[in-house]
């Protein structure tokens, strides 16, 4: 890559505070019963427009993992949020539900932390 294309690494820091605070808030809003954060609504109901910034977060999501990669890093809570709209089915959990479960594990400070423990190789 071209070292003139690269960002900065602050205003890359910035635009994933940008993701970080709009995607909480998408993720309160879910949690209290907004459908489409992590997808499309398949059925709109009369007068239910569908949800645009969730739409346009979805689209800041994979711009801002594109540019993460472009520097050879990455961002967990970027990466977690489009695996989760990639979930699609009937055995996974309903959006609210899942909300609250990210909601939580962000509180936590679980997200980009192993699922299970490292073993040492020794």
């Amino acid at each position: 890559m071209d070292p003139r294309d690269a960002m900065d690494s602050v205003q890359l820091d910035g635009l994933a505070h940008a993701f970080r605070e709009q995607l909480l808030a998408c993720l309160d809003e879910c949690a209290r019963g907004r459908t489409g954060l992590f997808a499309d609504p398949v059925h709109a109901v009369d007068g239910e427009a569908n949800w645009p910034e969730a739409a346009r977060l979805r689209e800041l999501a994979l711009a801002l993992q594109g540019l993460f990669a472009q520097q050879e890093e990455r961002n967990a809570l970027c990466d977690e949020f489009l695996d989760l709209c990639s979930m699609h089915g009937e055995s996974h959990p309903g959006e609210r539900r899942l909300a609250r479960m990210f909601l939580e594990r962000i509180e936590r400070g679980e997200v980009g932390s192993p699922t299970q423990e490292e073993r040492k190789p020794w």
